[in-house]
């Protein structure tokens, strides 16, 4: 994967823990990731990691933006190399409209400001659900803001010790929005055709990548459709991965939806792997399958199948660490 070699194909999902201080890594994540590090997968990625404070989806998720947020970082990671010598990825990311949200067995609804939230920016003023108010569309010395804080966190996440990066651009948040005509209304460059709405997101990962040695992977998790007729769906998301194939991407990690409560999702055992198999045949990287895989039988089925280049992991994780 890159210049990173994994000793086997199974691979932790990046899971939101809502359990981050300000930020900062709490010895939550200290147990939480200790756990999984004593598995036998062969790769854990560290959960959506906001590059901004306004990045974050809730006010308790977990961020890579300052000295503080590295340094309580850094002291879960120099626990875990002391006892496991897992691989480790950093997903990193921004909430985009989806941000200032209460966390999940709180409703996961928007946080006003006068309630102790703050301002989601997204690429256009258009709210993810209907009654919410509208985000801030973002202007071009926003834009440049936040292309720097990815690559800034990318450093420092590099710094750490951590050895590949995937960037979000799945499940409805900034990245996401702009790829998806469902939430991406602009009409200049960064908007409109397929080639604009992709402009930022690749803006990103060229500012990421190169921020970076050539040796460290970096990656990218998609939603191959919205569910949604109209939205983003497996051509654009393919156009994409070709796109980032001639920059230099590392892998892709294919799952879906996020964009639009409209949503459709047919689940089901495996519900995704259509997507990261026809990702993989065309573009030729590094494929993750993710989503309800849980059994060990059914892993090595889609590996075997050629449907993907490694399995992604979750809930059966938390579940039963030791599987793999």
């Amino acid at each position: 994967m890159g210049g990173l070699t994994l000793p086997n194909r199974s691979g932790i999902a990046p899971m939101c823990q809502y359990s981050a201080a300000h930020g900062q890594a709490t010895d939550w994540h200290l147990m939480h990731l200790g756990q999984l590090a004593q598995s036998g997968a062969g790769l854990l990625t560290i959960e959506a990691t906001a590059v901004t404070p306004e990045g974050r989806i809730t006010p308790g998720c977990l961020g890579l933006w300052d000295d503080a947020t590295e340094a309580a970082l850094a002291r879960v990671l120099q626990a875990l190399r002391a006892h496991s010598p897992m691989p480790l990825c950093i997903q990193l990311g921004h909430a985009g409209r989806k941000a200032s949200s209460e966390v999940p067995w709180r409703g996961g609804q928007l946080i006003a400001e006068a309630d102790g939230g703050w301002l989601p920016l997204a690429p256009s003023a258009l709210p993810h659900a209907e009654g919410e108010a509208p985000p801030q569309a973002l202007d071009e010395a926003g834009l440049a803001r936040i292309c720097q804080a990815f690559a800034d966190s990318a450093r420092r996440a590099h710094r750490l010790g951590i050895q590949a990066i995937e960037l979000h651009a799945a499940h409805g948040y900034l990245l996401h929005q702009f790829l998806s005509p469902l939430a991406n209304a602009r009409s200049d460059a960064w908007g409109g055709s397929l080639a604009g709405r992709m402009r930022f997101p690749l803006a990103v990962f060229e500012a990421v990548r190169a921020a970076l040695p050539a040796s460290v992977p970096v990656g990218v998790r998609v939603s191959g459709t919205d569910w949604v007729d109209g939205g983003w769906d497996i051509d654009q998301t393919i156009a994409f991965g070709q796109a980032l194939r001639e920059r230099g991407c590392g892998f892709l990690h294919v799952s879906s939806g996020g964009v639009s409560p409209r949503q459709q999702i047919p689940l089901g055992p495996g519900y995704q792997l259509h997507l990261a198999q026809a990702v993989k045949a065309a573009t030729g990287m590094p494929t993750m399958a993710v989503g309800l895989i849980t059994e060990p039988a059914q892993a090595e089925a889609v590996i075997a199948s050629g449907q993907a280049d490694l399995v992604a992991l979750a809930r059966a994780m938390l579940f039963n660490p030791h599987w793999p």
